[in-house]
């Protein structure tokens, strides 16, 4: 019987490797703009999205954006975006990527409460359906195409 692995290869999809925290939360190496971070993986999350604070350090050109963003505990959160980015998962890569920039200081006042590591942000579900996201949560791989 083959592997999940091989059929995804055969497809065309690349491996990127996950590490679960002390939170549970799905943790993964995101390059944005060619600078490294840390973000969790989070399949409820709508969008991608850093924190404000990050702006400078993945060179992000922030514009205001009407959108109000919502999250586990938080509503109508003020929010900015940044276009024309580019995003790298281990060998996957996307051009024109666009991420929201919001206030995530409470995500890492909690990890940290569980002495977790901070994050630079999150990778949602657009990047998910972008690159039709297979996540084996067994083997700790996310796949995409």
């Amino acid at each position: 019987m083959e592997h999940l692995h091989d059929i995804l290869k055969k497809k065309g999809y690349k491996k990127i490797k996950f590490k679960l925290s002390k939170t549970q939360h799905l943790l993964i190496k995101a390059k944005i703009n060619g600078v490294t971070g840390n973000f969790i993986l989070d399949t409820g999350a709508s969008n991608s999205c850093i924190g404000f604070e990050s702006v400078a350090f993945f060179n992000l050109t922030a514009q205001d954006s009407p959108t109000k963003a919502a999250g586990a505990g938080a509503t109508g959160m003020y929010t900015q975006m940044a276009t024309d980015n580019t995003l790298q998962l281990s060998r996957w890569k996307s051009e024109q990527f666009q991420l929201i920039i919001f206030d995530m200081s409470h995500v890492n006042l909690a990890l940290k409460q569980y002495k977790a590591k901070p994050v630079h942000g999150i990778i949602g579900a657009d990047i998910l359906l972008k690159g039709k996201a297979v996540i084996d949560y067994y083997h700790h791989y996310l796949y995409l195409k």
